[in-house]
């Protein structure tokens, strides 16, 4: 069992920023990277979209800059997963992963949501390839391209709307007859001459040539027949699922699974902040996660001091090599 200031669950924008303010406010912070070290901006094929990097770069290499610049400040990163965590009574907090325990004085909490995927043939494998889930981030690669959106809700016809600004064409993909979004949004898809629909339909694999999408073979679901129609990319738009499980119980959260955060990104339970996507249902930006992840910390750092005094010793914090 180790004793911790402060620990991040999760290794994103959100947690790396985290990372760095409680680093440099020499509270020597613990993030515990998860399954895949950077979360979902790590399998973005390129970015060109955050501040400061004129050339694009790719999703891993911002994570790594991320990790280096924390490091260097007194971060410490293990690659590990919780498997449970205990924010019921109170500061120090008990966070348990595979390998060790923790108790932690505050907790900063960026573990992120997935985009609901459609597990199919050829979707893993060409993800960043031309399959994307977000059009902010991807659609300015698609200039004077063909492309495909599956989904009707809201998120998909904002995105198919967004996507008309690059690509030649966006035939969006719904398993319905008609779409689930909004009448106004609706309403706007409709008058885009750049739009068209793909009704009763869905997505059985995504076909790839040379490394990048090519065709999605498609499947009328009232009358099964199939076609391959070509496209330069897919963009999937059916949801996201915050990764909360094992906070189910332990803080608020809304009816999706997000927590519930203030302006401050204080949750239910005192000493137990959030950022990034765990608590982010709307811009799911690295930008935006590093600004909440700032905040946090920040927060964070504040609670640390205003609580010094009730905090139990239970002993120092493992030293960490700047």
């Amino acid at each position: 069992m180790e004793k911790r200031r402060v620990v991040i669950i999760g290794s994103g924008p959100a947690g790396f920023t985290a990372a760095l303010y409680t680093a440099r406010a020499q509270l020597n912070p613990l993030i515990i990277a998860g399954n895949t070290l950077g979360g979902q901006v790590a399998l973005t094929h390129e970015i060109e979209n955050y501040p400061g990097f004129p050339e694009p770069l790719s999703g891993m290499e911002l994570v790594q800059k991320f990790q280096v610049q924390s490091e260097h400040f007194g971060t410490e990163v293990v690659y590990d997963s919780v498997t449970e965590v205990d924010f019921t009574t109170g500061s120090p907090f008990t966070i348990k992963t595979y390998n060790n325990t923790y108790l932690a004085d505050s907790v900063i909490v960026t573990i992120g949501a997935d985009p609901r995927k459609l597990k199919i043939p050829g979707e893993g494998e060409l993800t960043g390839r031309g399959v994307s889930y977000c059009g902010t981030c991807d659609g300015f690669f698609f200039r004077g391209k063909d492309v495909v959106v599956v989904g009707g809700g809201d998120s998909a016809i904002e995105e198919a709307i967004f996507l008309t600004r690059f690509a030649n064409s966006v035939n969006i993909i719904h398993r319905r007859d008609t779409l689930r979004a909004g009448v106004a949004l609706r309403a706007r898809a409709d008058k885009n001459p750049k739009i068209s629909y793909t009704w009763n339909t869905v997505v059985d694999e995504i076909i790839g040539t040379d490394g990048k999408v090519s065709h999605v073979t498609l499947r009328n679901v009232e009358t099964s027949e199939t076609i391959q129609k070509p496209t330069d990319g897919i963009f999937i738009f059916i949801g996201h699922d915050p990764n909360s499980s094992f906070f189910d119980g332990q803080v608020a959260m809304t009816e999706s699974g997000y927590i519930i955060t203030d302006q401050r990104f204080r949750t239910s339970v005192e000493g137990i902040f959030a950022a990034g996507e765990i608590q982010d249902e709307i811009w799911r930006q690295v930008a935006t996660s590093v600004g909440q992840g700032c905040s946090a910390a920040m927060s964070a750092i504040h609670w640390l001091e205003e609580h010094e005094d009730q905090l139990q010793d239970l002993g120092e914090p493992t030293a960490v090599e700047a």
